[in-house]
């Protein structure tokens, strides 16, 4: 369903919808123009009484509360062969700073004060949703291995194929390759995360992650990953 903005007068006294802003899963923008009453209509409070009485309806009938879709995708994380590929959380700049060292975090971009809560309340969620075991696996990066400490959900395990190639596009296709191949041999058990880069996500599933957001998927035969689900 489209966002609405409810413009009233003063059009004798008429209503006009019109495309707006979200408030939700669906905005309502109301504008309150000069109202000029209808002729032989006399000017009184019950007009004012009436004209608000009509737009809480509205606001009732159409503010409807967004659906549950991060629930659902939390959910697919437990059938076989599905998992949760999450951009870090909140890190604020873009790429790394120059003198950039893998083993130093000193020298790199890391989570901010709201990244780290941001990852904790992702942790909670997936435990909200029934998962409180997984196995995850991170880039190396440290805002990418401290994003998956914060999720708690068990031992964090670096993995070369998840480092960003932001820097580096010539590792892209060495890098998406290894975590296919990674998927594949995969064996079963708890559900699987990996923490990795926007990059990594997007090449992975020509789809985009915002930080701390993540897309749930499965690999096919064909070896390319299946989108089941988004996290935001």
């Amino acid at each position: 369903m489209g966002a609405w903005r409810f413009i009233l007068g003063p059009e004798n006294g008429r209503i006009r919808a019109e495309p707006r802003m979200r408030l939700g899963s669906l905005s309502i923008h109301v504008r309150w123009l000069p109202w000029s009453d209808p002729v032989g209509v006399p000017r009184g409070p019950h007009r004012s009484n009436g004209r608000l009485t009509l737009l809480l309806l509205l606001l009732t009938l159409f503010a409807v509360p967004p659906a549950p879709a991060d629930d659902a995708a939390f959910g697919l994380l437990q059938e076989p062969g599905a998992v949760l590929l999450l951009r870090h959380a909140l890190a604020p700049g873009t790429g790394d700073p120059p003198g950039f060292l893998l083993g130093d975090c000193s020298t790199q971009r890391n989570l901010s004060e709201a990244g780290r809560e941001q990852a904790r309340a992702l942790g909670n969620r997936l435990r909200a949703a029934g998962i409180h075991e997984a196995r995850v696996y991170s880039s190396r990066w440290c805002r990418c291995v401290e994003t998956g400490q914060l999720l708690d959900l068990g031992p964090v395990q670096p993995m070369a194929g998840l480092d960003s190639f932001f820097q580096q596009r010539g590792e892209a296709a060495s890098r998406t390759a290894a975590v296919r191949a990674f998927l594949q041999d995969l064996p079963p058990g708890p559900p699987v995360v990996l923490v990795t880069h926007q990059v990594n996500i997007s090449a992975l599933t020509g789809e985009f992650a915002g930080s701390g957001e993540g897309i749930v998927a499965a690999l096919g035969s064909d070896g390319s990953l299946r989108v089941l689900g988004v996290v935001r």
